[in-house]
């Protein structure tokens, strides 16, 4: 099934942090304690994929959560944080400079992917729950997001084969799918035809595993921004 939940406005990106301390329950006066409600926790991978953006820093409540600049297309480990409203801000690394600032809500027990896309000049954030449910006996899941800013759609197929992931635009992504385990020589084409925009470096998917595969940089792009495609590790 594809999806695009498209841009979040006010250009936002979201992390939330654990609370420090928890509030306590006022006493009863027959000084019977009511027990404290337990927190409630989601799951948060933020990957930075505006191809042309500088590293950046992750702020939660003013509190920043990094140590090392986040960089263009790597992504940060799934986080456990405290669900509810914070303020989030993205800065550029090692500075006050906010090009993203806003509030994001999280819901408990979910897990979600958090990608800051586009061209630096319109650096914005797509936010996509995942299903991290495990593959069945023998298979791993795997799911496409198109997040090259000025590429047409596109399919991915296997070399000279099927396609596996049919007619993609700009934020478009698929839901995780299931494959057999095992080596894969996969091709990105310029949807609806046989022409291969991308060819991919060969991808081995390990049983049990759940992966992201994701078109990132410029159409007419080159070096580190050039076309390709990142693959992400889920679970």
């Amino acid at each position: 099934m594809k999806k695009n939940f498209g841009r979040l406005t006010f250009r936002t990106l979201a992390l939330l942090m654990i609370p420090t301390a928890l509030a306590f329950t006022a006493c009863k006066d027959d000084d019977d304690d009511k027990p404290t409600p337990a927190p409630t926790f989601a799951n948060m991978m933020v990957t930075h994929a505006s191809p042309d953006a500088p590293g950046v820093d992750l702020l939660v409540d003013n509190v920043k959560l990094n140590n090392a600049a986040l960089n263009f297309p790597t992504s940060t480990p799934y986080i456990s944080l405290a669900t509810g409203n914070r303020n989030i801000k993205i800065n550029v690394a090692g500075t006050s400079t906010t090009v993203i600032n806003a509030t994001l809500p999280l819901e408990a027990n979910k897990n979600y992917s958090v990608f800051a896309i586009d061209s630096v000049a319109s650096i914005d954030a797509l936010v996509i729950e995942d299903n991290l449910t495990s593959p069945a006996a023998g298979k791993a899941h795997i799911r496409f997001i198109h997040l090259s800013p000025d590429a047409p759609a596109v399919d991915v197929a296997v070399d000279g084969g099927a396609v596996v992931f049919g007619d993609y635009s700009y934020e478009e992504y698929s839901a995780f799918t299931p494959l057999d385990a095992g080596s894969y020589d996969l091709e990105v084409r310029v949807a609806g035809t046989a022409t291969v925009a991308l060819d991919l470096d060969p991808i081995t998917l390990q049983a049990g595993k759940i992966y992201t595969v994701f078109a990132k940089g410029f159409l007419g792009g080159t070096g580190a921004q050039a076309l390709g495609a990142q693959i992400i590790v889920n679970k």
